[in-house]
């Protein structure tokens, strides 16, 4: 529904049935050469093997990449479709709401159940490593002299013309406007890191995690196509970029922007990878779902502090739902970058316990589209495992937006 101030949808009887994703690879990695229509296809599959749930059961599928990372970038929701098994007559959909895509996934996925579907697929698959250097002005050709203008399309992705500024900046506004030292967005930094390599040792860690061989996915009557890695790499098993690291190595870091308190150390990292999940009616479901999903909202802020996004997207989800910020035992808020996250905790005053405790993305990585899909399945997993009762996954979007989505578990019992 539209409300002054953003969207939010409710949904009802609505579950993230299962969901799974591939590691975390660091950009140029061994997942760099590997199309995100394959990475997509790789964990839509597992999702349907995992979930015991038959694809020709899926009634719409919906995708989401960032970049054109492949040459048929425009066919990725609907080859992902037909090579991970759904029918040939069940059409797939295209959605971007950049960093906000995972969410806007299940948004959609929880509209088309209102709508009388009964299950739908979910993927967002993300190589930053094939980001191309792209020229939009030379479609007629060159002009002798004239000056020839390719770009990294990633690194002008990280630009909005709008405000005139680069998204580190905009971090750099917030921690100007809440007083966020270098040293506290460093400290967070490290906790993340160390929040990270605690998690990934913890069971139900790999649960969500699907290993990346060399493979061919065969389509009937169609052309084969595949994952392939570079020589010596036999699988991808665990994300690459947790590390050990202290204080004092992140504080050697050059802040991106003179006097800033932004590094490469404690910003997101740049990764690839790729997630799927089964959103159905629980209701139906023949196991018990990972989450209920109950609610999910989209807001719009001013673009030169866009991380602040998921403050307003929050607050709207909880007026809207009848919660209070102390319902929430969890939190998942994406790290676009350490200052960006700190001013939203500050802003709505989340304890510490509460916030990021698996580590986030300046540990694990951020490929854009999948990191929403990401964050749900960790906030579902912890719910489980420590008997809360509700979650709020949220996150920031570059150009000014800012998303939130509520999940429940559907083990909790009062006590």
């Amino acid at each position: 529904m539209i409300q002054p101030g953003g969207l939010y949808s409710a949904f009802a009887d609505t579950a993230l049935l299962d969901a799974v994703r591939t590691p975390w690879v660091d950009c140029g990695g061994a997942l760099a050469q590997v199309s995100p229509i394959d990475l997509g296809i790789k964990v839509a599959r597992e999702v349907f093997a995992r979930a015991a749930v038959d694809p020709a059961a899926v009634q719409c599928v919906l995708a989401g990449s960032m970049a054109q990372a492949s040459f048929d970038a425009y066919m990725l929701p609907r080859h992902i479709g037909l090579y991970s098994g759904v029918p040939q007559a069940v059409p797939a959909l295209a959605v971007q709401r950049i960093c906000g895509t995972g969410f806007e996934l299940l948004r959609q996925a929880g509209l088309e159940l209102a709508g009388g579907a009964e299950l739908a697929l979910c993927v967002a698959a993300e190589s930053m490593s094939r980001n191309p250097i792209a020229a939009y002005t030379h479609r007629q050709g060159f002009r002798l002299g004239a000056p020839v203008e390719f770009k990294d399309f990633l690194w002008e992705a990280l630009y909005d013309p709008a405000p005139g500024i680069d998204m580190i900046s905009t971090a750099e506004n917030l921690a100007r406007t809440y007083g966020i030292s270098r040293e506290r967005v460093d400290a967070f930094a490290l906790a993340s890191f160390e929040r990270a390599l605690v998690a990934r040792e913890l069971p139900w860690y790999a649960e969500d995690l699907v290993s990346v061989v060399a493979e061919r996915f065969e389509l009937p009557g169609y052309q084969a196509r595949g994952i392939e890695l570079p020589r010596g790499v036999e699988a991808v098993t665990a994300d690459s970029h947790p590390r050990g690291t202290s204080l004092e190595s992140l504080a050697r870091l050059r802040p991106v922007h003179a006097g800033g308190v932004q590094t490469a150390g404690n910003s997101c990292a740049v990764v690839d990878g790729a997630a799927a999940a089964l959103v159905g009616r629980e209701s139906t479901a023949t196991r018990p779902p990972l989450a209920r999903l109950l609610a999910v909202s989209a807001v719009g802020v001013a673009p030169e502090v866009m991380g602040i996004g998921p403050v307003d997207a929050i607050r709207l989800l909880l007026s809207r739902s009848g919660l209070q910020l102390d319902d929430i035992d969890l939190f998942e808020i994406n790290e676009a970058q350490g200052a960006q996250v700190l001013a939203v905790q500050q802003e709505l005053g989340i304890r510490d316990a509460r916030l990021n405790r698996c580590g986030g993305s300046i540990a694990i990585g951020h490929p854009l589209a999948a990191t929403g899909l990401r964050l749900c399945m960790t906030l579902a997993r912890q719910l489980q495992q420590g008997r809360h009762h509700y979650g709020v996954a949220a996150a920031c979007i570059g150009g000014g937006q800012g998303m939130a989505v509520l999940l429940e578990n559907p083990q909790f019992i009062s006590r």
